[in-house]
């Protein structure tokens, strides 16, 4: 793979199913990859993120916790659509998010990222996916909830196949059978 990945799992682990990116990439980072790609756990740094994508790659996978009304532990594989700054059609792009790392969603990320590259003259990643979870419970405490903490080996399963192929052909779609992963 001549391919640059960063695949940043995201997440508080003191927030319960929060934690679902970081406890994804702890179990990732046991896994052979291939050159180019690296696994990296940013937890809250959000900043730390957006200034690491400044050393240039073609494709960030984002792994995260990702409420979108499924049942807990559901995957969703998330193709973004590279318009992090603007909002929708005819609306006007938000501010700048604000330099808080322990509070950026991904969302503020992508936009802080779009403004250091506009400011850098760097690329920012072709190509944004998200492989997000239900969650349970986000409230404090340590630990994923057993519908979560058993969506991680098939989120591990499904982020080794897109490193060994799957990210090559921007057309391709996630299966929605037999991972059980919800397309969007």
């Amino acid at each position: 793979m001549s391919d640059r990945v960063l695949i940043a799992g995201i997440g508080n682990v003191f927030l319960g199913d929060d934690g679902f990116g970081v406890e994804t990439v702890r179990a990732l980072a046991e896994h052979p990859l291939p050159d180019g790609v690296e696994v990296v756990d940013f937890g809250v740094r959000g900043v730390h993120l957006a200034y690491q994508l400044l050393d240039g790659y073609d494709t960030l996978l984002l792994v995260d916790a990702t409420a979108r009304g499924g049942e807990p532990g559901t995957l969703y594989l998330i193709e973004a659509d590279g318009g992090a700054s603007t909002g929708p059609t005819g609306a006007e792009a938000p501010p700048p998010p604000a330099l808080d790392g322990h509070q950026m969603s991904p969302d503020a990320v992508l936009a802080l990222l779009d403004t250091l590259c506009a400011g850098t003259g760097a690329t920012p990643p072709r190509r944004t996916l998200v492989l997000g979870c239900e969650p349970a419970a986000v409230e404090e405490g340590i630990g994923l909830s057993a519908p979560v903490a058993a969506a991680v080996p098939e989120a591990v399963r499904t982020a080794l196949d897109l490193v060994h192929g799957g990210l090559h052909d921007e057309t391709d779609r996630p299966r929605t059978e037999p991972t059980g992963l919800a397309a969007n």
